[in-house]
C-alpha cells in the first residue's frame, strides 16, 4: 500500500492529476521540483527532487524533519523533543522523527525565475497517516469545514504593502561574509527604488519600475489574479493588490506570492521584505488588509442587505450590513485582541499601531473609514458590500490569519452579537486598544475561551510557546533594533 493510500489520498481525481503531471513534466524538460509547505510564521520550507523521483513522491510523498513545526522565528527549536513527556505534549514529534510531505498535483507551478524547475505544495502527514493536526493550512481547512457546513464560503480580496530595496552588493554584501556568519545572520546592506513621502506619484513608479515589472511577471506567470502594483507612502515601500478569491485559494496565492517574490527579485539584486516594520529611522509600516465577505451556494453575497434596517442610523451596521454580516463584524470586535496575536504575528508588527497613520489604534469599526480596525463598505444592494480588516501584517501566517476571522466571525453570528455604531473619530481617546505587543496579544488569544475552542486547545498551546519564546528573545536582546534587522529583515 502506497502512502498515499494510507493517507486516504488515493482517488481516482488524484491519480488521474498525477498521470497528467508526470507526462507533463516528462514533455516539458522540467529537471527540478521544489517540493513546498507553509510553516507557522509563513515561510516555505520543503526539498527538492530531480523530476525522475516524481513519481515516487506522489505516491509516498518525503521525509522531513518534524522539528520544522516547532522553530520560532529565529529557527531555534521551542520545544525540547528529546526529553521525557514530549510525547503527551506533542505526539509524534518525539525525538525530532519524520513527517511526510504530500504534494497536491493541483498546485503545479512552472517557476518562472528558474531554469527547469518547478514547485508542488506539499501538506504534512503523521505516519499513521493523519494530517499534522498543528499544520497551519489544516487549521485554515477545518475553519472553511465549518462554514460550509452551513452552506457559506468566505471569499477574501488581499491589500499587501511591502517595502523592495536594492542590494548594495548581491554578490558578496555582509549577510554572505562568512567571517559576519551567526544565528540569525547579518541583514543585507541596501538602499531604496523610490525616495518616498509622495504617495502614488507616477514619477517614484517610474523609479521602481524594473523590480515591479519582476514583480508582476513573477505574479502573472504564476496565475495570481494581480489588479495592480502601487508606491506607497514610504521610502521604497510598496503595494500589491489582489482579486477576490476563495479563503483557502487566496491563503495559498499570498504564500506563493511572498516566496516567489522574493526570490525573484533576490536573483535581479533587489531585496523584498514583508516585515512590517524594516529597521530604518524614516519608514512606513506596511499593513495587510483583509477583504472578507461570505457567499452562499447560489453566490449570493451573504453580507449584503436589501435594503436598510428600518429605523437605524448611518452608523448602525445593519445600515449596510445584513444580520449576518452585522453579528460577523460584531465576533471580529469582540475577539480582536485574540485575534491580533495571528493576524500580526511578530514582535516587529505591533510598532504600527499608531494614531493617525491610515493604521488602526483601537478596537473599533467605520464605514469607509481607514483609520478603523474595521472598514466597512458598500452600500445596501451592493453586490461588494464586505468587511476589511486593517489588523494583520504582511508576514503573517495567511492560513492563521483567514480562520481566525471566520471563528471569531462565526462566533458573533451563532451568538447574535451586535456591533456598537460606527466611529468617525478611530484616533479619539476612550476606545479599547489593539494590543501593544505580541506576549499582550497571546494572553489575550490563551483567554479567549471561544478561539481555544475553534483552534483546539492543543494548537493554541503550541503557538503560543512559539510565540512566548520569540517574545522574550526580543525582550532580552541588547539592542532592539539589531534584533529586529536580523530576525526579520534578511528572513521574511
Amino acid at each position: 500500500m502506497s502512502f498515499a493510500e494510507r493517507c486516504g489520498l488515493h482517488s481516482p481525481e488524484r491519480q488521474a492529476a498525477c498521470a497528467q503531471l508526470l507526462q507533463q513534466v516528462e514533455a516539458s524538460g522540467i529537471e527540478l521540483i521544489r517540493l513546498g509547505w507553509c510553516d507557522l510564521h509563513g515561510v516555505v520550507r520543503g526539498k527538492t527532487i530531480v523530476a525522475s523521483q516524481l513519481r515516487s513522491a506522489l505516491a509516498n510523498g518525503i521525509g522531513m524533519v518534524s522539528t520544522l513545526l516547532l522553530k520560532d522565528s529565529s529557527d531555534r527549536t521551542a520545544f525540547k523533543v528529546f526529553e521525557p513527556g514530549i510525547e503527551e505534549t506533542l505526539p509524534g514529534f518525539a525525538g525530532a522523527s519524520n513527517f511526510t510531505l504530500m504534494p497536491d498535483p493541483a498546485s503545479w507551478q512552472v517557476l518562472p525565475w528558474a531554469a527547469k524547475t518547478g514547485w508542488l505544495q506539499g501538506q504534512p502527514y503523521l505516519a499513521d497517516g493523519r494530517i499534522v493536526p498543528l499544520d497551519s493550512r489544516h487549521v485554515l481547512q477545518l475553519a472553511v469545514q465549518r462554514l460550509a457546513e452551513r452552506g457559506w464560503q468566505m471569499r477574501c480580496g488581499l491589500e499587501v504593502e511591502f517595502h523592495i530595496y536594492r542590494l548594495k552588493d548581491p554578490l558578496h554584501g555582509a549577510d554572505l561574509d562568512p567571517n559576519r556568519a551567526a544565528w540569525p545572520g547579518p541583514a543585507p546592506e541596501v538602499s531604496l527604488i523610490h525616495p518616498g513621502f509622495n504617495l502614488l506619484t507616477e514619477a517614484w513608479f517610474d523609479r521602481a519600475e524594473e523590480p515591479l515589472r519582476i514583480v508582476q511577471r513573477t505574479a502573472q506567470a504564476l496565475g495570481l489574479p494581480l489588479i495592480s502594483l502601487e508606491i506607497e507612502l514610504g521610502p521604497s515601500q510598496v503595494e500589491a493588490v489582489f482579486d477576490v478569491r476563495d479563503a483557502l485559494t487566496a491563503a495559498d496565492h499570498m504564500v506563493l506570492f511572498r516566496n516567489a517574490t522574493r526570490q525573484a527579485l533576490r536573483r535581479a539584486g533587489y531585496h523584498a521584505t514583508f516585515m512590517c516594520r524594516p529597521p530604518f529611522d524614516a519608514i512606513m509600516s506596511s499593513g495587510w488588509h483583509l477583504h472578507q465577505s461570505l457567499v452562499d451556494t447560489t453566490g449570493r453575497n451573504v453580507f449584503m442587505r436589501d435594503a436598510a434596517a428600518p429605523g437605524v442610523g448611518v452608523l448602525d451596521a445593519q445600515q449596510v450590513l445584513s444580520d449576518v454580516g452585522a453579528s460577523w463584524l460584531a465576533g471580529l470586535l469582540a475577539h480582536a485582541p485574540a485575534l491580533t496575536a495571528l493576524c500580526t504575528s511578530t514582535s516587529n508588527g505591533y510598532g504600527r499601531f499608531r494614531p493617525n497613520a491610515m493604521a488602526p489604534q483601537s478596537i473599533l469599526w467605520g464605514r469607509d473609514n481607514r483609520g478603523a480596525m474595521l472598514r466597512v463598505i458598500g452600500n445596501a444592494g451592493d453586490t461588494a458590500t464586505r468587511i476589511e480588516n486593517r489588523l494583520g501584517e504582511p508576514a503573517a501566517n495567511p492560513y492563521l490569519y483567514m480562520a481566525s476571522q471566520i471563528h471569531a466571525g462565526l462566533d458573533g453570528v451563532d451568538a447574535h452579537l451586535q456591533a456598537p455604531p460606527a466611529s468617525e473619530t478611530p484616533y479619539a481617546s476612550g476606545a479599547a486598544t489593539i494590543p501593544t505587543s505580541l506576549a499582550d496579544a497571546v494572553r489575550a488569544l490563551q483567554k479567549n475561551t471561544a478561539l481555544c475552542q475553534a483552534l483546539g486547545q492543543p494548537f493554541v498551546d503550541y503557538y503560543s510557546t512559539i510565540k512566548k519564546a520569540e517574545h522574550q528573545r526580543m525582550a532580552q536582546a541588547e539592542d532592539a533594533q539589531e534584533f529586529h534587522r536580523r530576525e526579520y529583515f534578511g528572513r521574511i
